[in-house]
């Protein structure tokens, strides 16, 4: 589904010279088919002319920018009001330290040892991993914009499918068209953070940047303000959660690594009552993302429906800005029919 007065806006947009390649807008983007061509770098003046307003893209941050008036006065403003839960592990991940220390009676709620989505910290939210639709998939995935997500963006638009993108600020700033087109396309976007660390192992102000410039980046190259996220590796504790809430944002988990897991309590009837699981997709390369063509033959033969994650919710204005809005779960036309597969052959997995 192509959004009509968005892609107009973004067909409007000023943009600077392109290197190595002639794309300028969303639409030039999308009409490419070659990866190769695709991933060929190219300028964006709407980014290029932003770049001293944020971050190193691809590189954790651990402090807001001297010049970040806005930033600083936000984080002052929530730093009261912070759980003292002392940051565990290391940015990348390694955790085993923290976790051959962790106290099981810890009151931080620490979801990568006990799997916990119901805060302790009064006021905060429990984190969604399941949609309150029955037989219903909330369809989402991870890391993204990709250079050469074309392929992904065809495939869903071919099947009038629409999903939960989770978008990392780095690569927001690196593939500015690919981002326009998911909006342009109808799909929710929602924030990943600025680098994919994990969060717990952040600082107060390192966890509030990474989140912050995610927000400014989708702001500046989709002209939308996410109100949802999810954490890397799902590493998230009650002072990250209290951190994304003052920023507007709902925790987002997911309900099983597995995706033959998923289908087989499906099969079970494990969702035919009032629940459906919300999906972890990772498309990050072609590989992957065939691979996620694949599955999706395996969803539709398995649920009723396949929706983003904001469509099963009934969130019909996903974003801080009123002028852009979903379709509720009734309205959604996200029937789950495998419809166009001559471009994908299926005759084999393909991992």
């Amino acid at each position: 589904m192509r959004h009509g007065t968005f892609a107009l806006l973004l067909l409007l947009s000023p943009v600077a010279s392109v290197l190595a390649d002639n794309r300028t807008t969303e639409a030039e983007e999308a009409a490419i088919n070659d990866p190769t061509a695709e991933c060929v770098p190219y300028s964006y003046a709407r980014v290029s002319d932003a770049l001293t307003s944020f971050p190193a893209i691809g590189k954790n941050v651990t402090a807001l920018l001297p010049n970040d008036a806005a930033g600083h006065a936000k984080f002052q403003s929530i730093s009261p009001g912070i759980p003292n839960i002392a940051p565990r592990g290391t940015l990348g991940g390694d955790f085993l330290a923290a976790l051959e220390a962790y106290n099981l009676t810890d009151t931080a709620c620490w979801w990568i040892l006990a799997r916990c989505i119901n805060p302790v910290v009064p006021g905060l939210s429990v984190d969604l991993w399941r949609v309150p639709e029955s037989r219903t998939v909330g369809y989402a995935f991870e890391d993204g914009p990709s250079c050469s997500h074309n392929r992904l963006y065809n495939f869903l638009a071919e099947q009038g499918q629409t999903a939960t993108m989770f978008f990392v600020g780095s690569n927001v700033m690196k593939f500015p068209l690919e981002a326009q087109r998911a909006v342009v396309d109808g799909h929710e976007i929602c924030a990943h953070t600025w680098s994919n660390p994990a969060m717990t192992a952040a600082t107060n102000e390192g966890a509030f940047a990474e989140l912050w410039y995610t927000i400014q980046a989708i702001k500046l190259v989709t002209g939308v303000t996410p109100t949802c996220w999810r954490p890397p590796l799902g590493d998230v504790d009650d002072r990250i959660r209290y951190i994304s809430s003052q920023l507007g944002l709902t925790t987002i988990m997911w309900y099983d690594e597995s995706l033959n897991m998923v289908v087989n309590d499906a099969v079970q009837g494990y969702f035919d009552s009032n629940v459906g699981p919300i999906l972890r997709t990772q498309p990050l390369n072609n590989v992957t993302m065939q691979t996620a063509i694949y599955d999706y033959r395996k969803l539709t033969a398995a649920f009723d429906h396949i929706v983003p994650i904001g469509v099963a919710l009934n969130k019909t204005q996903p974003y801080a800005e009123t002028n852009y809005t979903l379709p509720n779960f009734a309205a959604c036309a996200c029937p789950a029919s495998f419809l166009h597969y001559s471009q994908y052959p299926l005759s084999s997995s393909p991992r």
